[in-house]
């Protein structure tokens, strides 16, 4: 309820200020933006609740369909580019050495890629660096992600794919979150017939 509640105090907060009073052009503008951010965030969390209902209860299915999973994945970079831009984070692509198409739900892989890269650039300090790379292994495609973020502790580690589960740190109470994320990825992967696991030296040595 406070993750959804967050963003919505936002957006009531500047609906109030802009109909108290004309707003010049740049206060109205600066809200317009704050309210369409806000809304995006909270559409997000509503998304995901609504997928982890699905799986719950069995209900979440996939297209079956050829893929070109490097497009799945340059998609996913053009989406957080602005981000890791604003945050000036080196973000390295190392594209794959030969074709990785595969059969699966393009709209499915996609959530999977950006969910993956969205984190690493949100938990990346300014600064740091965000690795991506695609190559073929056997009759799959693999996708790693790496960064220069916080790390994950050996405790913490084995349960990163849990519903709800989250480190407590600074960087994850500013941005906030549910913790389910990686947790759909997780059934997301394993109903494309893959693996997904995570790596981390620990506690400030990145993922």
């Amino acid at each position: 309820s406070h993750e959804l509640r967050t963003p919505l105090n936002a957006i009531m907060g500047w609906a109030s200020m802009l109909s108290c009073a004309p707003p010049s052009p740049d206060k109205l503008a600066r809200g317009l933006e704050v309210i369409e951010r806000n809304a995006r965030v909270q559409k997000g969390i509503i998304e995901d609740i609504l997928d982890v209902s699905r799986i719950i209860t069995g209900n979440l299915r996939i297209e079956q369909e050829l893929v070109d999973f490097e497009a799945v994945v340059e998609d996913g970079l053009d989406v957080i580019m602005p981000s890791a831009a604003a945050k000036d984070i080196d973000v390295r692509y190392l594209r794959a050495s030969e074709p990785c198409s595969l059969v699966g739900d393009p709209r499915r892989l996609r959530q999977v890629v950006w969910n993956l890269l969205s984190n690493a650039v949100k938990f990346t300090p300014a600064g740091g660096r965000v690795g991506v790379s695609l190559d073929r292994a056997g009759d799959a495609a693999r996708i790693v992600v790496e960064d220069t973020g916080p790390g994950i502790s050996p405790e913490l580690l084995p349960h990163v794919f849990e519903r709800f589960r989250q480190a407590e740190c600074p960087t994850r109470r500013a941005h906030g979150g549910l913790g389910l994320g990686l947790s759909i990825v997780h059934h997301l992967v394993e109903l494309h017939r893959g693996a997904v696991k995570a790596e981390s030296p620990g506690g400030g040595r990145g993922a």
